[in-house]
């Protein structure tokens, strides 16, 4: 029997070393980076963390996109994508872990597992930031306006104070919450903008109800013409269909809770999707229709609005909006903080450590808060552009990745409602845009910088 070769076996325990040194840098930047570095979250969690990411402040605008919609469609589409949307969230967190061995913690993870390496982060991560950047910025205005009207509530005869100074008011707080490392660490204020969201969602229906049906109620379309309808009723569309959207953050949720063979964190993560869902369904359907049956299409594109009185009680609910929307800023930005550190840390080399962090993640809250003050009327942007990234996200991309991953035969079951989604999915991405445009053309007048 021959020597060994002292070289190869020199060269064999350096490389082993030198995987074991790549390894132990691998982990410690999971342990830092925010998706990866806490995983001890419960199935509560991804509850209320769901519904914060879900249930915004456009749930007080749905009784006006169901004037736009009328009873019959208008119906329909609110309990359709509720189910769809539900099939869809099923399907992500089904396949959050279907490789033996391997969590895929976000998005453009499980994009880049069906499509490929490049493909799959190219076709999921613009459009992913498009969602949860621009819902950032959204909810930079919509925290802002709700201050606005906090302050005319319980102020009625002070001066006018611009909306670009509450909006500055409302994003001092996330320079100081943007350094909360991870999402378990932000499931305080998760909660409590889940308990705003149902507290705010009831006082509207309650209020509505207390007010009774107002006298001469009219259930028709407001548009004089029928191409108006036609283009009201795709831009309600996009609204009701993206008031569920919040499947942008779902995998990272999911990425927080612990998970084993003998129990996988698919278990407790859909026990909280199911939780969310019911919370959500009971946010949505009493505003809607309750806000359209008792104001028929005069109804205000803020429900509050067409209440009024009594003034302390929606002075109330609008500061559980600014909760709210506080909360639902970190659970969107938590993800794009993901995606700027590890670009930092794996791609350009910087050394993991709170400067960096504290870089980052301040000139993101600022880039946002500085949009939204210069484009206060960016959420009608964003139902144009948006359209294109939320009907894909939340719709038909799971099922796509589904279908490509799984194959399921050709008219089984699976198969054919897979299909139906992504046809329904693009048939939205292809008409709410267009509705979203008709709305920027008629308000684009009003459209004023730093307002």
């Amino acid at each position: 029997m021959g020597a060994q070769d002292p070289s190869n076996s020199s060269s064999f325990n350096i490389a082993k070393n030198q995987n074991q040194e790549a390894s132990s840098k691998e982990k410690s930047v999971d342990d830092w980076l925010p998706i990866t570095s806490s995983r001890n979250a419960k199935w509560w969690y991804s509850a209320f963390h769901n519904v914060t990411a879900m249930v915004g402040a456009g749930v007080l605008s749905l009784p006006f996109s169901m004037a736009e919609l009328g009873w019959g469609p208008g119906v329909t589409i609110l309990v359709l994508s509720w189910v769809i949307t539900l099939f869809t969230l099923w399907q992500m967190v089904e396949m959050h872990e279907m490789v033996p061995g391997k969590r895929l913690d976000r998005y453009h993870e499980l994009g880049q597992e069906a499509f490929g390496e490049k493909l799959g982060l190219w076709i999921v991560v613009p459009q992913q930031l498009i969602v949860e950047v621009g819902v950032n910025i959204v909810y930079m205005v919509t925290g802002g306006k709700s201050l606005k009207k906090f302050h005319q509530s319980v102020s009625p005869n002070s001066p006018d104070i611009k909306l670009t100074y509450f909006i500055m008011i409302f994003g001092s707080c996330h320079f100081f919450l943007a350094f909360l490392p991870n999402f378990n660490s932000i499931s305080i204020i998760s909660l409590a903008a889940a308990v705003m969201s149902l507290s705010y969602s009831t006082i509207a229906w309650t209020t509505t109800v207390a007010k009774g049906v107002q006298p001469n109620v009219d259930y028709s379309y407001k548009a004089t013409t029928r191409s108006g309808a036609v283009l009201d009723f795709f831009s309600a569309l996009g609204d009701v269909a993206f008031a569920y959207a919040g499947h942008n953050v779902v995998l990272e949720i999911q990425a927080t809770i612990p998970s084993t063979p003998e129990n996988p964190s698919k278990k407790p993560m859909w026990k909280g999707v199911v939780v969310a869902y019911i919370v959500v369904a009971i946010c949505y359907f009493p505003v809607a229709l309750v806000g359209y049956y008792m104001f028929g299409n005069a109804v205000e594109d803020n429900i509050l609005l067409s209440l009024e009185k009594p003034r302390w009680l929606i002075a109330v609910a609008n500061m559980f909006v600014v909760v709210h929307v506080i909360g639902s800023y970190q659970i969107y930005a938590m993800p794009v903080f993901d995606m700027i550190e590890t670009f930092l840390v794996k791609k350009l080399n910087f050394v993991p450590c709170f400067k960096l962090r504290f870089f980052a993640r301040t000139t993101y809250v600022a880039l946002t808060m500085f949009i939204a003050m210069t484009f206060p009327f960016f959420g009608g942007l964003l139902g144009f552009f948006g359209g294109f990234a939320f009907a894909p996200t939340t719709y038909f991309l799971p099922c796509i990745m589904w279908l490509v991953i799984y194959k399921p035969k050709r008219f089984s079951l699976s198969w054919i409602v897979n299909w139906a989604c992504i046809t329904l999915g693009v048939m939205l991405m292809i008409l709410a845009p267009i509705g979203a445009l008709r709305q920027i053309v008629k308000t684009a007048s009003s459209y004023k910088f730093y307002s």
